[in-house]
């Protein structure tokens, strides 16, 4: 069945994804003389850099997440479809979503990236991913029921399975979470389980890598690394892990860590949709040319996290990170507005504003447009750079007041165990998606 838009006989762009990419794209195009349909699974954008605060307790989940429709609701040429894209027709110029379908002019592909788990079943299966709202409430849902569970088993064995936490991946995203978990274990885990002897909670931050952030500079990673230390973060490099079994959590070392709990941040893959599987590379991501078209096709362009646009600087594609997305969305905005007035297309060029990520508080290091900084300084521009990044001024205000909080009282106040996780359950539905795959 045929969606129902209002057909204002203008070009119609599709927009699948509302990531960063998507979101920016439709931004600037938003007044111009043409109807943009932007697609998603959600009703809400996202904001993924903070999703390990969600998983910690630090902010809740409406913190970092809004309306799609709030965001254009003056925009009376956006128009926004919940659902989950099944399939494009690039011969019909149709893409099918759910039971029904939709016809466009151009289409723009924004669908952003999924865990890599490099083919490991017991990973699949096991391990705790975190690249989206429900995965990071279940992620702080199981680290609660972790403790609570401890103090209801008189097993030594068992007790140490549930207090231990790995973490694979010592990019940004590991660093920070490692942090975060830090911190809990030093000021908010003392205050709420006073029986328990804190000083046998491990975490493992394990990376394949010999030095953590290895898009910083070595200086950088070596700092990062000494304040994880000073926060009880204990660091596995040079080792990758295998597998997660009962209690175990298997490493290329042979060294096995006991933990229950493995959270993986170690790789990301493209998140490509059916129909066009001849575009697509062995990581999963889109190829596209210089002005991020399809390659092969002529109305389908790729942005962001799935697209791959090699050139001599980039031989794999730019990194999977916001600011990438966030510059592709904005030059085919252009792009598609020249493409429209029959004009040439300018070529996509990344420009790298840096790298930055925290690990707790007055801790952070960054380097950005030459400056490289660390601690307290490091950390307030980081605070101040993603508390502008959130959309909406009621996110930004709820997110400083929660930072303002912890920064004085060293308290989160959302430690709530609102839905259980049941893990037996959610290994049984990650099988069941397996066998179908």
């Amino acid at each position: 069945m045929l969606i129902d838009i209002p057909d204002k006989r203008k070009a119609r762009i599709v927009i699948i994804g509302g990531g960063f990419g998507g979101i920016h794209l439709a931004k600037k195009i938003s007044d111009k003389n043409i109807q943009v349909i932007i697609l998603d699974r959600n009703n809400y954008h996202t904001f993924q850099p903070l999703l390990y605060q969600v998983a910690t307790s630090a902010l809740e989940a409406e913190s970092i997440a809004y309306p799609i429709r709030k965001i254009f609701h003056r925009n009376r040429n956006v128009f926004f479809r919940l659902g989950e894209v099944k399939e494009v027709v690039p011969s019909e110029k149709k893409v099918l979503i759910d039971n029904d379908h939709l016809f466009y002019d151009y289409l723009v592909i924004a669908t952003g990236a999924k865990t890599n788990y490099f083919g490991i079943e017991g990973l699949t299966i096991s391990s705790m991913p975190m690249k989206s709202i429900n995965e990071a409430l279940d992620l702080r849902t199981m680290i609660l029921q972790n403790f609570e569970k401890i103090l209801m088993i008189s097993n030594e064995r068992k007790k140490q399975g549930y207090m231990n936490f790995v973490i694979a991946g010592g990019g940004p995203t590991g660093v920070e979470l490692a942090g975060a978990l830090g911190e809990m274990k030093q000021n908010l885990f003392p205050k709420d389980y006073p029986e328990l002897d804190l000083s046998k909670m491990n975490i493992f931050l394990v990376h394949s890598g010999d030095r953590l952030l290895q898009m910083f500079s070595p200086a950088s990673s070596e700092r990062a690394k000494r304040y994880l230390e000073n926060l009880g973060v204990t660091m596995v490099l040079n080792t990758r892990v295998l597998d997660i079994q009962g209690d175990y959590v298997q490493t290329s070392t042979g060294k096995d860590l006991i933990a229950r709990t493995l959270i993986w941040t170690a790789g990301v893959t493209g998140n490509p949709v059916s129909g066009i599987e001849q575009c697509v590379n062995k990581s999963g991501r889109i190829k596209v040319d210089e002005f991020n078209r399809v390659t092969g096709l002529e109305n389908i362009f790729a942005i962001g996290d799935v697209s791959c646009m090699e050139s001599e600087l980039y031989p794999g594609g730019h990194p999977q990170v916001a600011t990438v997305a966030i510059q592709q969305g904005e030059r085919l905005a252009k792009n598609l507005m020249r493409l429209l007035n029959r004009k040439p297309l300018k070529p996509f060029r990344y420009f790298n504003k840096g790298s930055m990520a925290t690990i707790g508080k007055n801790k952070a290091v960054i380097e950005l447009a030459g400056l490289k900084a660390g601690g307290s300084v490091a950390w307030l521009i980081w605070v101040f750079v993603h508390l502008m990044s959130l959309v909406g001024f009621r996110n930004k205000a709820i997110t400083l007041f929660n930072w303002i909080r912890y920064y004085f009282s060293s308290d989160h106040g959302l430690r709530l165990i609102i839905t259980p996780f049941n893990l037996l359950e959610e290994k049984r539905k990650r099988r069941k998606e397996l066998e179908k795959t």
